[in-house]
């Protein structure tokens, strides 16, 4: 990848407020829009659909090891699937709220987002015809909400992974049925959609996305939660650090699946029932309209407050005990009046402001891990769910 000028940046039609990043000051933590701004030179990379605007943004200060006898952090990490902005004003809304309470999230771009229908046939989905996507495309004002959003949300400290592209769950073209072969060609076409989404669109006069997607992808989370084993083995060859796909996990201390850190969605307490609920919106709402997004009215006032005291449930739960992370899986989607988007906004307000919590993307979370003692983390693993080291931390953290 080449430097270039800021004539050929002109020439290929780049806006002048693309043509130097916004290289804001890094914060200590968390998204953030008060810093000053600096001007610095921007790489093209490709067809200048992204690019490299050097260190991203609003991170948070480099992870050190605990001290001995330290309580580890209370990580939670929101993590939306899709990544689209569709109309209903929803990543803008979170986007807000994060910047409100310090929060950084990751959002899994499904790359046919910054695909044309137009342009379909340029989709091959293993086992499928081709253009074939269960999700559709979205309009071209769509598309452009979402780039605006994308840039937005990586410039506020925001991860980007991948839901990969045209969401197959069902029949014989499920990613479930995929091989590693596969899934390196599912990947390659969604890194082809977000880089080359100029050429695809005809759109050179937008602002490049600005980030270098090859480096900043390192992990996803795949359809319908299906089809980990056979991803992992790709994942891993690319360099990927983590996978979110696994189902049913359980909050305790996670650890790694074929070299990556295997951050699954987890069972937590569903208020008013004896069984638990996996801790993604669609889960809740599964249990509680039998799958229909758009159940009779009367019940929603009720269905919002369960969905919220689920979350806080787990929250609590890990929070009071061995300080596992909870991991929080979303979609944009006005499912059922909103009431899970209503849901997930005050469980991240009741959560933010206690002690020792960190609302963090799964990268950050990564970083957190890798720095620590792996005999620390081992010893953290013991720890069954909702279980208290008996004797405190500091003892705990003695027997290593």
């Amino acid at each position: 990848m080449r430097d270039i000028s800021r004539r050929e940046i002109l020439a290929l039609g780049l806006g002048t407020a693309a043509a130097v990043a916004m290289a804001a000051c890094e914060g200590t933590g968390g998204a953030g829009t008060g810093s000053s701004l600096e001007k610095a030179e921007v790489r093209l990379i490709g067809d200048g659909s992204t690019a490299d605007t050097g260190k991203q943004p609003h991170q948070p200060g480099k992870p050190v090891p605990l001290d001995p006898g330290q309580p580890p952090p209370q990580f939670v990490i929101f993590s939306w699937d899709g990544g689209g902005e569709v109309g209903n004003g929803l990543f803008p809304r979170f986007l807000q709220l994060a910047r409100d309470h310090g929060v950084s999230m990751t959002f899994f771009l499904s790359g046919l987002y910054l695909l044309p229908e137009s342009r379909k046939f340029l989709y091959h989905a293993p086992n499928n015809n081709i253009g074939d996507s269960d999700i559709g495309y979205l309009t071209d004002g769509h598309i452009k909400e979402t780039l605006k959003y994308v840039r937005q949300a990586w410039n506020e400290g925001h991860e980007i992974g991948t839901h990969f592209n045209g969401h197959f769950c069902r029949n014989k073209g499920s990613v479930e049925h995929w091989t590693p072969a596969q899934w390196q060609s599912e990947i390659d076409q969604a890194i082809s959609f977000v880089t080359r989404w100029k050429s695809n669109t005809g759109w050179v006069g937008e602002d490049p996305l600005p980030f270098d997607y090859k480096r900043e992808l390192v992990g996803g989370r795949t359809p319908c939660l299906l089809g980990q084993d056979n991803l992992l083995p790709t994942a891993r060859k690319l360099g990927w650090r983590y996978d979110a796909s696994s189902p049913g996990g359980t909050q305790v201390w996670p650890g790694k699946r074929q070299g990556l850190w295997d951050l699954p969605l987890q069972q937590i307490p569903f208020p008013g029932y004896s069984f638990q609920v996996l801790s993604m919106d669609y889960n809740i709402l599964a249990n509680q309209s039998k799958n229909s997004t758009n159940a009779p009215s009367v019940n929603y006032p009720g269905w919002r407050k369960q969905a919220t005291e689920a979350y806080l449930a787990g929250f609590r739960r890990a929070y009071e005990t061995n300080r596992a992370p909870l991991f929080i899986g979303n979609h944009f989607e006005q499912w059922n009046g909103g009431i899970y988007m209503d849901a997930v906004e005050e469980a991240l307000k009741g959560m933010a402001d206690e002690k020792d919590v960190r609302l963090v993307s799964f990268r950050q979370f990564c970083d957190w891990l890798d720095v620590q003692n792996p005999r620390v983390l081992e010893k953290l693993r013991t720890l069954g769910v909702g279980e208290l080291p008996a004797a405190g931390w500091n003892s705990f953290f003695k027997q290593i």
